[in-house]
């Protein structure tokens, strides 16, 4: 008898309420951006797409983005939909004279996460494309899996089937090692504690930023002490839960940027630790706390390409 292997779970397309749009329109709207975010905007080109973070003038993340071009003056950046409106108004403030209107425009988008088959193709990360009446920018895979975003009108069907639970989508997140800034861990990072400069979030050939003093001394001078893990856990993982090395309960050595059931049983999490417990016995919550198992990272770190 020949045994059928089981479908992976991480194939089709997810609808994706938790996320948002901001629209910059204008003339200016990549110089704007360009100034505010630690990706280049200036050159960024009708096939391409940007991973980027908005800091604090500290260095701390207070968003992240995917950034891609809406026509010849109109970029759009999709974030988490929780820090969307802070954010805006953040961004707002740097406006001043420049030549560029930020607006919510979720509502005026569709988005959908692709993948397995229904995110197939040869193109490397942060490509973008059209496909099936909208745009898709390619991420990076998870668990072997491709994965794609795509940007539609508001109201569009879903560009493929089956149709996935969006627990699914956020379980491939956690297994891609990108982790998507949200709500509980705003300000808790400076982008190389989630691997930013390894994923192609950050530009250290750019103009100046927010935080780009504080970016650049991070990757330039030794200072990181700080990286981001996949790990998994048998208990629940949540967003902004600290995490304990064993018979430490007093210093929390790393704090969970992402989680999501795993359809395998338990919960996967990425979660940014320092540099010196990643080798340590780690707990969730407490030093006695539930145990965490650290995974294969699925890309390599900048440093060691």
């Amino acid at each position: 008898m020949i045994i059928q292997p089981m479908p992976h779970p991480l194939n089709g397309v997810a609808p994706l309420p938790h996320l948002g749009v901001i629209r910059a329109q204008g003339a200016e709207a990549s110089q704007f951006l360009h100034n505010q975010l630690t990706q280049d905007f200036t050159l960024l080109g009708p096939a391409q797409a940007r991973l980027a973070a908005f800091c604090t003038a500290k260095g701390r993340m207070l968003a992240s983005f995917i950034g891609l071009k809406h026509g010849a003056d109109e970029i759009l950046l999709v974030c988490s939909r929780d820090l969307l409106p802070a954010t805006l108004r953040r961004l707002s403030m740097f406006v001043l004279r420049s030549k560029v209107k930020l607006s919510d425009a979720t509502a005026d988008h569709a988005l959908y996460g692709l993948l397995g088959e229904a995110a197939s193709s040869s193109d490397p990360p942060w490509t973008l494309r059209e496909a099936a009446g909208g745009q898709r920018v390619q991420l990076y895979p998870a668990d072997g899996q491709p994965r794609a975003l795509w940007v539609g009108p508001a109201g569009a069907p879903a560009p493929a089937q089956p149709l996935l639970d969006l627990d699914l989508w956020r379980w491939a997140e956690v297994r891609s090692g990108v982790a998507t800034l949200s709500a509980p861990i705003v300000e808790a990072f400076v982008p190389q504690m989630l691997n930013y400069e390894s994923v192609g979030g950050v530009n250290f050939k750019k103009g100046c930023y927010p935080g780009q003093e504080v970016v650049a001394r991070s990757q330039f001078r030794g200072t990181l002490k700080r990286r981001a893990f996949v790990a998994h856990c048998e208990a629940e993982l949540t967003a902004g839960q600290e995490v304990f090395q064993a018979g430490d309960p007093e210093q929390p050595a790393g704090l969970v940027a992402e989680a999501a059931r795993s359809p395998e049983g338990g919960w996967d999490a990425i979660v940014s630790l320092q540099l010196a417990a990643a080798d340590a016995g780690l707990h969730a919550a407490r030093a006695d706390g539930p145990a965490l198992k650290l995974l294969p990272l699925p890309y390599l770190l900048l440093a060691d390409v």
